[in-house]
């Protein structure tokens, strides 16, 4: 199946919004899709205008059934929404044996329910974002137009390295995705040579670039899916593209992954 972790070590570069789409464009195919929310922002709740009963640390820790905590807002998607109390989940968590291991714990055993599992994580470090990569092991980083997110991309790809050393276990990247995309302005050129540069001290792919579109502020302030405001935005052309690459890379939800990088993603220029 496909286990992604969504994940920048940088607000404000698309990453929720990646994270909400993609699901929603995987679900239409077809797709079985969870998606988590591991933020205590608790941002995607916020975005599809959702207040759930139950929320992830319930699922956690409160032992509470997977089925009596998510939300389906269309078919074939489940989301299990974050809020303050994740902050609890973390610090209890904190002293468990094992604790880097809590989302394969508590996930593996629902695997065959879903084809897909999409975490969004927080941007700063946390056990939430470890717990993450460590069970999904598969991630995608967004990088806006903005420096700082190139230098968020890169403290992720080191934080993705030391688990690797620590624990044993394989990180890979499946791609680097540039959001906000507008080749108006000069420091869109300068931050797609960085992400170049990124890609190839990595080894990585870059996908094809997500435009900026106004429909993004739009879906967001009436807390819809993109795709519900406007069916035929250039943006949500654009995550289509993305999406339907990582299907390929992953061949079906059953079988094992190869890197995206292998299957020709386009670079961006």
């Amino acid at each position: 199946m496909i286990r992604l972790t969504i994940g920048n070590q940088r607000g404000g570069v698309g990453k929720t919004t990646t994270a909400v789409t993609i699901a929603r464009l995987w679900s239409e195919r077809g797709l079985r899709t969870l998606l988590v929310d591991a933020d205590p922002q608790g941002s995607i709740g916020s975005i599809l205008r959702v207040k759930p009963e139950l929320y992830l640390n319930d699922f956690l820790w409160n032992k509470r059934r997977l089925a009596d905590c998510v939300i389906q807002p269309v078919k074939n998607l489940d989301v299990l929404c974050s809020n303050r109390d994740t902050l609890e989940a973390e610090q209890r968590a904190t002293g468990t044996i094992g604790r880097e291991r809590i989302f394969e714990n508590i996930f593996q055993p629902i695997e065959d329910h879903y084809d897909a599992i999409l975490i969004d994580i927080g941007p700063s470090l946390s056990l939430m974002q470890i717990c993450a990569m460590v069970y999904t092991t598969d991630y995608v980083i967004p990088i806006s137009m903005d420096a700082l997110s190139v230098t968020g991309a890169t403290a992720f790809f080191n934080t993705a390295q030391q688990l690797e050393v620590q624990i044993k276990k394989s990180c890979r990247c499946a791609g680097l995705l540039p959001t906000i995309v507008d080749h108006r302005y000069q420091n869109t050129e300068m931050v797609m040579k960085m992400i170049q540069l990124i890609s190839e001290n990595y080894k990585v792919a870059v996908f094809p670039g997500i435009r900026t579109d106004s429909v993004v502020a739009k879906a967001i302030r009436q807390r819809q899916f993109i795709a519900d405001v406007d069916p035929k935005a250039k943006c949500l052309e654009d995550y289509r593209v993305v999406s339907d690459l990582l299907l390929a890379a992953y061949g079906s939800p059953t079988e094992k992954p190869t890197n995206v990088g292998q299957q020709e993603a386009t670079q961006v220029a």
